[in-house]
């Protein structure tokens, strides 16, 4: 695929109504956005799979008892496309984020630059890329989970799709859970289409109630894949120990 510099990426990021994601995000824990990438650069991506020296490991599913299926991290030398949309990303998520640590009354340590972030993730002994690139068949799902690497944390990650849902696979919705305080959980199912990325927290959002703000837990997996094969790129702005 090409290598040269997308500068339409951060052109598309930035065009989208970051103050409905943002009450999307408030409301639900996640967020579909519109188009990002085209088709083209959706499948130059997903060929990358075949291309091991992209990546610094790969992970079995099943084998880890995580699901079915597989995925493969990235290097820090990231392929243009991924390192242009994490960098478009982080300023746009970095207002909710510091909005969200507000509301919690957490720490909001996130500077911003993302460099220098990373390299505060790198000083605590997070120095592994976390930048993942998934691919799942008949029968593969994803367990629910969180994206916790480290006490070093970003609230809030992107998962981009780059298969077309009803033409090359089906089944393999997006699902997240919350956790409700005395009461069952409940579940959002997001069917992801081909070039859209969504937001989503990484593990809790901010619940409005009688006393004030309380966290909100979450987690996110895959459902089922039926049929076809489905590849999705997660953009996570820490890195991992």
């Amino acid at each position: 695929m090409t290598r040269t510099k997308d500068d339409g990426i951060a052109a598309r990021v930035a065009a989208q109504d970051w103050a409905a994601l943002a009450a999307e995000l408030d409301a639900y824990g996640s967020a579909l956005t519109g188009r990002l990438l085209d088709a083209d650069a959706c499948r130059g991506i997903s060929r990358l799979f075949d291309e091991p020296e992209h990546f610094r490991t790969t992970v079995d599913m099943a084998r880890h008892r995580f699901g079915s299926g597989c995925y493969r991290y990235f290097t820090h030398d990231l392929p243009e496309p991924v390192r242009a949309l994490r960098e478009a990303f982080y300023p746009r998520l970095l207002p909710i984020a510091r909005e969200w640590a507000g509301r919690l009354g957490r720490p909001a340590p996130w500077p911003d630059d993302l460099d220098e972030w990373l390299r505060m993730c790198h000083g605590a002994g997070q120095s592994r890329s976390a930048q993942i690139l998934l691919r799942y068949g008949p029968g593969d799902w994803n367990a629910l989970h969180r994206d916790v690497f480290g006490d070093m944390l970003f609230p809030l990650q992107v998962v981009v799709g780059l298969d077309a849902p009803g033409e090359d696979f089906t089944g393999g919705e997006f699902v997240m859970t919350e956790q409700r305080p005395r009461a069952q959980s409940r579940g959002f199912c997001t069917t992801l289409p081909q070039g859209h990325g969504l937001v989503f927290t990484t593990r809790d959002r901010p619940v409005a109630g009688k006393r004030g703000w309380s966290n909100g837990p979450m987690r996110h997996g895959v459902s089922t894949v039926r049929s076809g094969r489905r590849h999705t790129l997660g953009l996570v702005f820490h890195d991992a120990s």
